[in-house]
Parts: C-alpha cells; sequence; structure tokens
C-alpha cells in the first residue's frame, strides 16, 4: 500500500490501529517502494508499461510510476524532443497505463487526488499558462477509472457490490486518437488470464476519441 507524506515529514506506515486490525493496513516507505520498483526499472521508464497495483492504498508505489515516467516526458521536452502535444499525449499515455485497486474508499480518493496533483504540478511548471485545461480533465477522467474501489481477491467493486470490477485498456493508436476497452478484471486474473494483461477476452468497446477529450460526456456516461 501507499501511503501519503507531507513535506519533509516522515511518512507514516499505519493511519490507525484500528485500520490496522480491521483491513491489515500497513503502507510501504519510501525507500522499498523504490527498492522493488528499481528491480524493474527499465518498465517504470517506458511509458507504455502498463502496472497494476492490487491493493494500492493512497499511492506510494504509483505516485513513483508516475513520477519516473513524467520525468522521461520532461527531459524529451526540454530538449525540445517533443512539442507540448507531443508532451500531453505522452504525459497523458504514462497516466494510462497506472491502475490501482483499493478496498477503502478514502484511500483510493485520496490515491486519484495524489496522482492529479502531481500530474498537474509537472504540466504547469513546464507550460505554465499554455496548460489545457482539455488535458487535464483527461487525466482526471482516466485516473477515475483507473484508480478503483474494490477487492482484488472477489473481484467486486466495494463502492457498488453488485459490480464487478472492470479494468480499462487505453490504447493510443495514432493521430491523438485512443481506443478504450473495458475487461472484467475476473477474465485478467483467472484461469484464462494470458501472459499480456490485456488480450483476446470479452470487453466492452467504445469508440476512439482524441486523448485531450477523454471525459464521462464522450462516453455519454
Amino acid at each position: 500500500m501507499g501511503g501519503l507524506s507531507s513535506g519533509g515529514a516522515v511518512p507514516r506506515q499505519i493511519k490507525s490501529k484500528e485500520r490496522v486490525a480491521a483491513h491489515g493496513e500497513v503502507f510501504t516507505n519510501e525507500r522499498e517502494v523504490n527498492a522493488m520498483l528499481d528491480l524493474v526499472k527499465q518498465e517504470t521508464e517506458r511509458l507504455d508499461s502498463r502496472f497494476l497495483e492490487p491493493a494500492c492504498g493512497d499511492g506510494n508505489f504509483l505516485i513513483e510510476i508516475l513520477r519516473r515516467k513524467l520525468a522521461i516526458c520532461e527531459a524529451r521536452a526540454r530538449a525540445k524532443q517533443y512539442t507540448q502535444l507531443q508532451y500531453e499525449q505522452n504525459a497523458v499515455l504514462s497516466v494510462s497505463s497506472i491502475y490501482g485497486i483499493e478496498l477503502l474508499q478514502d484511500n483510493a480518493e485520496a490515491c486519484r487526488e495524489r496522482l492529479l496533483n502531481y500530474f498537474i504540478q509537472q504540466y504547469q511548471a513546464l507550460f505554465k499558462s499554455k496548460c489545457k485545461d482539455d488535458c487535464i480533465e483527461s487525466v482526471r477522467y482516466i485516473l477515475s477509472k483507473n484508480i478503483i474501489v474494490g477487492d482484488a481477491l472477489t473481484y467486486k467493486r466495494v463502492d457498488a457490490p453488485d459490480e464487478w470490477i472492470r479494468i480499462t485498456e487505453w490504447s493510443f493508436i495514432g493521430e491523438g486518437k485512443v481506443n478504450r476497452r473495458d475487461y472484467e478484471f475476473s477474465y485478467l486474473v483467472g484461469e484464462d488470464a494470458g501472459d499480456d494483461l490485456f488480450s483476446d477476452l470479452p470487453a466492452e468497446t467504445f469508440k476512439p476519441v482524441h486523448f485531450l477529450k477523454i471525459n464521462s460526456e464522450t462516453y455519454g456516461e
């Protein structure tokens, strides 16, 4: 699980003894997070490499993965290898590759906010007043889908107990267009699961949209 910290404060490994007793909630320190991610360092720096954290807490693993990916995007933008639009597309791609499932709703909400705020911080540091609201809203919407309040063991949502967890695949297909396909989580990790996170499994498919137009209105929600 991830744990929030502020300023130079030491990250908390527990929020309360009651939460530990009820949910086994213990957060991973930054040093351990980086040590584990360094075992797959090349993957953390591939913008399209997907990561799923089945007990994401409030995001220590996911924020570090996002930090590494956005650092690549920033370096390329500062070296003039990316235009602003190319940075935006690749930064959105980076966010879309990160997934989390979390049992506790307050943690999931904190995780989404943490990832969004970090994205905005890095985006604004590069482009200041040229930042696009549409880009930020696309990231906000992606995080609303990718960070899920659910139980990874039962494959069910916690905030909607009658619903199965669904994982959204975001595929960039050229000219800034993105394909969206939603899969039931149980297919991805159960006996029928393939070698890849997404494969030839039953999915709900949506019409491709531009990456700056990924929002609830686009998908009729």
